[in-house]
């Protein structure tokens, strides 16, 4: 039902097994007729007219929400949706802190895009901490970005579970030069910060080195230990 021109959902009731409904590109103003899809796992309605986040009431079992290009200014009424680990809310006009807090409502949460929106509140931070699973955000186009000081460090440090931040993955590598640069500049100031992370840059290359050292003698013994086979 994508790019058809639309202005309205309905019709739809006899549709009870639906698991996945395409309605982005249309010109709908709100989020209705979707009651009777108690299935429902995803929903696509991004660059459309909403304005407000409703009529989910019975999707328990949605999964992934694509509300981005809309004209959205909170996130609301989503406590419901248990099972909801993907929210696209990119390109909507999100601003404070206080207009992302009901995410702390979705536990379940994993993926959240809110790029390009107008947040420029760096207590979306301490949101963004508080989500206990947390795996990849999309931060970047508001002017928050700028306000935070340390930006993706800071973001990495604070939500322990993070793999991927705006344009590029978190390994394991950046999240142990991260941690040791966040508990040092905690306790003492941004210098003591700037060496802590060399010196764990410097332990993990060491052991990166024990490590290729030990391969490479592990098979030197597999060499030897074929050619006496042979013999």
């Amino acid at each position: 039902l994508h790019y058809k021109g639309f202005r309205n959902i309905e019709n739809l009731e006899e549709y009870t097994g639906v698991k996945a409904i395409c309605l982005e590109g249309n010109g709908l103003p709100k989020i209705e007729g979707l009651q009777n899809m108690p299935l429902l796992r995803s929903l696509y309605i991004h660059e459309n007219m909403i304005e407000k986040i409703e009529g989910l009431d019975t999707a328990v079992e949605l999964d992934t929400a694509n509300l981005s290009k809309n004209f959205i200014t909170r996130i609301e009424n989503l406590s419901q949706c248990t099972k909801l680990s993907t929210l696209n809310l990119a390109h909507n006009g999100l601003t404070t802190a206080e207009t992302l807090e009901h995410i702390l409502d979705i536990p379940s949460l994993q993926t959240l895009d809110v790029q390009s929106n107008k947040i420029d509140d760096p207590a979306v931070v301490d949101i963004f901490s508080r989500m206990p699973d947390l795996r990849v955000l999309y931060l970047m186009g508001n002017p928050v970005v700028k306000k935070i000081p340390h930006y993706r460090k800071t973001i990495v440090a604070k939500c322990q579970h993070l793999k991927y931040l705006d344009d590029r993955p978190v390994f394991d590598e950046e999240r142990r030069r991260v941690n040791a640069w966040a508990a040092a500049l905690e306790t003492g100031g941004l210098e003591e910060a700037q060496e802590a992370e060399r010196q764990e840059l410097r332990n993990i290359r060491r052991e990166k080195d024990e490590a290729d050292e030990r391969n490479f003698r592990a098979f030197e013994q597999m060499i030897r230990q074929g050619q006496a086979i042979r013999r």
